[in-house]
């Protein structure tokens, strides 16, 4: 679905003015209403001074498109006030602008930037306007990247041509959610635009290639990079004294539980509790736990694809060399589908080509035995899901693993991660039996707190997934269901008909329809919506307490947070709530009435630009000082809130500068592409870790 907001009349930039005499108006509420129009059931209205717009969690890119003819070259900045009508997290919203004839896949005449909008909130945004391009053809071969590295601070370098923008979006990239959000100004603020960045004066033959041997952009330098193999050395012999210096926090149990604090039955295996007023774990020695912890601690945090991309490479290694031919195939089992999905052929894991220039002989082994060592030395005391098999089953580190359920999809449902899986299908409850037992190592090890079942669905709407299923194919079970259910209800199709304003022949009609449920179908359409996902949490724990009763059922990893109606099915069945939530603070956090469970936060994280990476992640910090304050603040609300049990950082190591399968180039590690610490950062989590437990008794 897309909402478009069409201004009929082509715009000429001097005629639209602001009361600040620098700033010029592209879009205010106050132009007429009739002049917008709606598609795909996108739903706006204006109220006092803002153009409401509710995005349902079933679309591509829904937003507003204003169309015009403007003549930006003169302006220096966007100025966007936005609002943000949900309280249960912050909203991304993506503004882009665009050239006639513009090409995004290929970067060609487009402006794209993202914001946040805090929740409940109204929030002004100033986005700096891009020089013009010397060498746009540069910006033209950039491709399989978040952010490229014309994104880099001062401001955003773009190929387009300001002198002629003729359109301005502003939307949510497939949201999982329902959204109401208002737009109150599109501003332009004339000025003169900053400077380039020396890079971005290169043209082609000198820009690429722009990535090194150790996987690192070429035309920047900053504290920490690495020129050598010599450099990886020294870094490590240095980090080695640190970390003799750092062994850990005091007062801890084996698994890393609080051995001062109030002991509790011990039963060998990770459960849960509430203790006066707060949700606890309680380790397998009977010791109150609380996990801090961070996730993909592996040697494929690097990894990037290759296809029509290598000329991006510095010094690649031929894919018969003996040593380091390998990283061309060396994967980690969780993302290998994600690139078989996008049909990505080849890739090159720089990573893990640099953990063995480090490590040497028997360069795996060591890696592992350091990653336990940091753990301990920086006061985590998780290994969390998405790690390599091998580094987390040590009995060193409590870990906890997750998987996605490989089970028949609702043919008709929303494909953002994968579809929603069918739980009426007969190899649901069989696959997920099949996926616990080659996970059957696990099921019994003390050091296992427990199993995600999914990660970040997309539940759509209240209606969404009867709808999904409406649109599926005859032979959908979960479509035989909810007819079998409405024939219960309506007896008569004709009933039917009347109630949704339809004219379905038979019960076999409606059975074979693909077509888009009518308005009338509402009320049907949230009962069964809420069938579906009772039965999904249902199934899933009885087929789980059979095969892993000693562990921890701990949820799909909510997207932000969850609508109410959803939760309610959660929390009746999972152990744990668990969310992946993107924000500075974790203080205003509240479960609906009614709800009370233990909640570990399975994602976050924080970035910056000042460390050759060219992404910050999806939570901006302005340097790594920054980002380390930052992380300290976020884990520390946590630990004050009743509710929390853990939370667990996004993710071990940085993502690769070129990006991964999805584009994702994050500098969100608490290493670098080589390996090493960034200090700012490790002096932060060590504050928190080791006095978490002081922290979390109040004090």
């Amino acid at each position: 679905m897309r909402i478009y907001v069409s201004i009929l009349a082509t715009i000429v930039l001097i005629a639209c003015t602001s009361k600040n005499k620098d700033e010029i108006s592209l879009y205010t509420v106050d132009q007429p209403i009739d002049m917008i129009e709606s598609q795909d059931d996108g739903v706006f209205y204006r109220k006092d001074s803002v153009l409401i717009i509710n995005t349902t969690g079933n679309g591509e890119y829904p937003g507003i498109t204003i169309s015009g003819q403007w003549d930006l070259s003169k302006c220096n900045e966007l100025i966007v006030e936005l609002d943000n009508h949900e309280s249960r997290g912050v909203l991304p919203i993506t503004i882009r602008l665009l050239n006639p004839g513009a090409d995004i896949e290929k970067n060609k005449g487009v402006f794209i930037d993202r914001v946040k909008i805090p929740a409940g909130s109204s929030k002004q945004f100033e986005i700096k306007l891009p020089p013009k391009l010397p060498y746009p053809e540069v910006a033209e071969k950039f491709s399989g990247m978040r952010n490229d590295p014309y994104y880099i601070l001062p401001g955003i370098v773009s190929n387009i041509d300001l002198s002629d923008v003729v359109e301005v979006a502003l939307y949510i990239t497939k949201p999982k959610l329902d959204w109401e959000w208002g737009v109150k100004k599109i501003n332009v603020k004339t000025g003169p635009k900053d400077d380039l960045t020396d890079w971005t004066k290169m043209p082609p033959e000198e820009f690429f290639p722009f990535i090194d041997q150790y996987g690192q952009f070429i035309h920047k330098d900053w504290p920490g990079k690495t020129k050598s193999d010599q450099d990886l050395k020294d870094a490590l012999q240095a980090e080695k004294e640190d970390l003799e210096n750092y062994p850990g926090p005091q007062g801890r149990s084996l698994y890393g539980g609080w051995k001062d604090g109030p002991r509790q039955e011990a039963t060998g295996q990770f459960y849960v509790k509430k203790k006066d007023g707060k949700w606890w774990m309680v380790d397998p020695e009977g010791y109150l736990f609380w996990s801090h912890g961070a996730v993909r601690a592996t040697l494929s945090s690097g990894i990037t694809p290759l296809d029509n991309r290598e000329f991006y490479f510095k010094d690649l290694p031929d894919k018969n060399d003996p040593e380091y031919g390998q990283f061309y195939t060396l994967h980690d089992e969780l993302l290998y589908p994600y690139y078989v999905k996008r049909n990505i052929k080849e890739t090159y894991n720089f990573s893990a080509a640099n953990i063995m220039r480090k490590y040497g002989d028997n360069w795996k082994e060591k890696f592992t035995d350091i990653v336990h060592t940091r753990f301990r030395s920086w006061g985590l005391n998780t290994i969390a899901n998405s790690s390599d098999k091998y580094i987390f089953i040590q009995d060193k580190t409590p870990y906890c693993e997750r998987f996605e359920l490989k089970s028949p999809d609702i043919e008709g449902s929303l494909d953002a991660w994968w579809k929603f899986k069918d739980p009426f299908h007969p190899e649901f409850k069989s696959n997920l039996r099949k996926q616990l037992l080659e996970r059957k190592d696990l099921l019994d090890d003390p050091w296992c707190i427990g199993f995600f079942i999914d990660n970040e669905i997309a539940w759509g709407s209240e209606t969404s997934l009867a709808e999904w299923t409406l649109l599926s194919p005859p032979t959908q079970p979960a479509k035989i269901e909810l007819i079998r259910i409405l024939k219960e209800k309506y007896k008569d199709i004709t009933i039917l008909n009347e109630k949704w304003n339809t004219n379905y022949l038979g019960w076999e009609a409606l059975l074979q329809s693909k077509e888009k449920p009518p308005v009338g179908s509402r009320e049907d359409c949230i009962y069964f919506t809420d069938i579906i996902a009772d039965s999904y949490f249902k199934h899933i724990r009885e087929e789980f307490k059979k095969i892993a009763p000693n562990k921890l059922y701990m949820g799909c990893r909510f997207a932000g947070r969850a609508t109410g109606r959803v939760l309610k099915h959660a929390a009746k069945y999972c152990d744990v709530l668990s969310y992946n939530i993107y924000t500075f603070s974790l203080e205003n956090f509240k479960l609906p009435d009614g709800i009370d469970k233990p909640v570990m936060i399975g994602e976050f994280h924080f970035g910056a630009l000042d460390r050759g990476l060219f992404h910050t992640g999806l939570v901006a910090t302005e340097n790594q000082e920054a980002r380390a304050n930052a992380y300290a603040t976020y884990v520390e609300s946590a630990l004050r809130h009743p509710n929390f049990i853990g939370t667990h950082w996004h993710q071990y190591s940085d993502q690769a500068t070129t990006g991964r399968f999805d584009g994702e180039n994050f500098q969100v590690g608490f290493t670098d592409v080589c390996d090493k610490p960034y200090p700012e950062t490790i002096q932060k989590i060590r504050e928190v870790g080791y006095n978490m437990y002081t922290i979390r008794n109040g004090q």
